[in-house]
């Protein structure tokens, strides 16, 4: 698999009957690796490694219902309190981030209301903050840290 747009980090891959698989820290068990799967998995690590978020503190996939339609989120973390505070969403290297991938994040985010979203096909990331109910651009990952690092302390 190519590399992508994120700092070196290490993962861990299997194959079983001829399939390669890699290990997902939150999850504890061995995913089949895809494309998307790839980008999710440096996500997870950058989340926990570049930004001290506890894996803990994650969730991976798990469902929303949203007008009576089931979805799934790519990874969800959460504030101490259990508060959701970034949503990612997660493509294929091959797929470009669009209004449609946006959209779709933002149907999530209905249900979930977390004041950060993160969309990423692993080479390009677009980060959104929301401040007084709009979302707006802000750089990653200068910024991001910035505000974190300033929450842990204060």
């Amino acid at each position: 698999m190519e590399s992508l747009n994120f700092p070196e980090l290490n993962f861990n891959f299997q194959f079983d009957q001829q399939k390669k698989l890699i290990f997902d820290i939150v999850r504890k068990k061995f995913i089949p690796f895809t494309p998307e799967e790839w980008v999710r998995q440096h996500c997870i690590v950058f989340l926990n490694q570049k930004l001290s978020i506890p894996l803990g503190l994650m969730a991976i996939e798990r469902s929303l219902n949203f007008n009576g339609l089931t979805k799934r989120f790519d990874i969800v973390t959460f504030n101490s309190n259990g508060i959701p505070e970034i949503l990612v969403e997660c493509k294929a290297p091959e797929i470009p981030l669009s209004q449609k991938t946006l959209i779709q994040a933002g149907v999530y985010n209905t249900k979930l209301d977390t004041p950060y979203i993160w969309l990423t096909n692993g080479f390009q990331h677009i980060w959104l903050k929301k401040e007084l109910g709009i979302y707006d651009l802000i750089p990653f990952p200068t910024q991001m840290l910035d505000l974190l690092e300033t929450k842990t302390r204060g």
